[in-house]
């Protein structure tokens, strides 16, 4: 009986120390705490066999070219053409024998590359980057790319086709049989996750390295449809542009592009292209197409925390339309300058997911619900996706110009409790012939600022042109004023100014106006 209750005492009370160990079931518990990490099954003792059997797939890349150099004149042949004499021959850097003094010889030096890139089929097609084969000017490409195989076996390539805009590029070599690899599915990649490297450092060949991945959708720019990579410690250096990431699988999950390091070698944070990015790319190239990425035909900025003020919305929660680009998918859906944009296909726009990236995403030609927020109310506009521009269409949209200040007079001292820490007149056609304004420009210029202003700090200056104050056109400085004054009484810290500068695009500035 005594052993009977004693064994019942003992389950009532271990039953009691479980139950304050652990509380009651289904609460929640330390994210360390041993119950709830286990290491997953598999985790590698060795990466040998897993780079023995990758590394004949990757390969190295070498490229050739030759570029023109300035001619290095020698200091003594402009005295002796000056003073009509001969000078010595063969003196003059790049003279030739028999050429007359002063005949320029166009020079030429021939400049390389080297990097790493892998095969995607056994008939040879390669991936790698962009940057390596194309010309060191930025145009065109190198003069000649050779392939060096893990064997030592060297092949020309041919480029197949490149695109900037991912910094992808596919090549070709002559061959039957070769080793290859396949794509992996980097969605499913994990921070924490094991990764392998293979590739080709400042030129020493089938060179392993493994790390984790330190993180996921890591952005670099800021802006662009492709700014998401895949972040890890495996060490990255000049060289690895181009080679494969691998998972434990042996898929490819990424394309180590980029390192991010104060001293030009791997501090532990390399940068690879995801899979989901780049495979896309690779296929269209393939097929001998340019890729299709969506196109808006907006120009965008974040929501800081001064635009976000004196929007009333929060900040780092969608993106502004700075510009709309006539004639486009985003012109006719009905988007206007000064909307913001909050979610894509139902998806919010964040820091992580741009407006860029979610219609870049989206397929040419689908059409996708846009929702809005326009003068504080919400509303769903429908875009039918359009096809994005090539570079060289982009560059002729986003224009150019110089400020020309002449017309503006001497700069003078802001006065005191003046609105924003600025002096500003009205517009007239002399100053926007002379600021290179576009015809019919309407707004107030600036003629003088106070450098200890936040419109100063914030990149705002003499000549720039204030052409609305949340988004209600201005065209006197009293209205500019009338405005602020409005702000100040709805309790708003800070103002939305929209400014012009020359030929740029429009852009939205906010002002902090709780300190004046």
């Amino acid at each position: 009986m005594r052993y009977a209750y004693g064994v019942a005492m003992a389950l009532l009370l271990g039953g009691t120390a479980f139950s304050v160990a652990t509380g009651q079931a289904g609460a929640q518990v330390a994210q360390n705490a041993p119950s709830a990490i286990v290491p997953r099954a598999g985790a590698p003792v060795s990466f040998a066999d897993l780079a023995a059997k990758l590394a004949p797939a990757v390969v190295n890349i070498s490229t050739k070219q030759r570029v023109p150099v300035r001619r290095q004149v020698d200091p003594f042949e402009e005295f002796f053409r000056r003073f009509g004499g001969q000078s010595p021959q063969g003196q003059g850097q790049g003279q030739g024998q028999g050429q007359t003094p002063g005949q320029d010889s166009p020079q030429t030096r021939e400049t390389g590359s080297l990097g790493s890139g892998f095969i995607i089929s056994p008939d040879g097609y390669i991936v790698t980057n962009n940057h390596l084969i194309q010309g060191v000017d930025g145009t065109g490409t190198v003069d000649s790319v050779t392939i060096t195989l893990s064997d030592r076996r060297e092949f020309p390539a041919r480029i197949i086709g490149r695109d900037s805009a991912s910094d992808l590029a596919l090549l070709k070599i002559e061959g039957a049989d070769l080793p290859y690899v396949n794509w992996g599915d980097s969605t499913r990649s994990r921070v924490g996750d094991w990764v392998v490297a293979i590739g080709n450092p400042y030129g020493l060949g089938g060179t392993v390295t493994a790390g984790i991945i330190s993180a996921l959708h890591r952005g670099i720019t800021g802006i662009g449809a492709y700014d998401r990579y895949i972040q890890t410690d495996a060490s990255i250096n000049m060289g690895n542009s181009g080679g494969p990431m691998f998972d434990m699988a042996g898929n490819v999950i990424g394309i180590n592009s980029a390192l991010i390091s104060p001293t030009g070698a791997s501090v532990g944070i390399g940068l690879a292209i995801p899979a989901e990015a780049a495979k896309p790319v690779i296929e269209a190239l393939r097929r001998g197409q340019r890729p299709e990425r969506g196109y808006l035909g907006v120009s965008l900025q974040p929501l800081d925390e001064n635009i976000a003020g004196a929007l009333s919305l929060p900040k780092d929660r969608g993106e502004l339309v700075r510009s709309v680009v006539p004639g486009e998918a985003a012109a006719k859906a009905g988007i206007q300058q000064g909307d913001v944009i909050l979610k894509v296909g139902g998806r919010d726009v964040t820091q992580d997911e741009t407006v860029s990236y979610l219609i870049a995403n989206s397929g040419v030609g689908s059409r996708v619900p846009l929702e809005i927020v326009r003068d504080g109310r919400r509303q769903t506009l429908q875009v039918q996706v359009g096809q994005r521009p090539t570079d060289e269409e982009l560059a002729k949209q986003a224009g150019g110009g110089q400020d020309q200040e002449q017309v503006l007079g001497e700069e003078t001292p802001v006065a005191p409790g003046t609105a924003l820490g600025l002096s500003m007149q009205s517009l007239n056609e002399q100053i926007i012939r002379a600021l290179n304004l576009p015809t019919g420009t309407r707004g107030v210029v600036i003629t003088s600022i106070d450098p200890s202003s936040d419109a100063a700090e914030k990149g705002i200056r003499r000549g720039d042109v204030i052409i609305s104050v949340n988004r209600q056109p201005v065209s006197s400085p009293a209205q500019v004023q009338a405005a602020v004054d409005g702000a100040r009484r709805a309790g708003r810290s800070s103002v939305l100014l929209l400014v012009k500068r020359g030929q740029a695009p429009e852009a939205f500035v906010g002002v902090n106006i709780s300190a004046r």
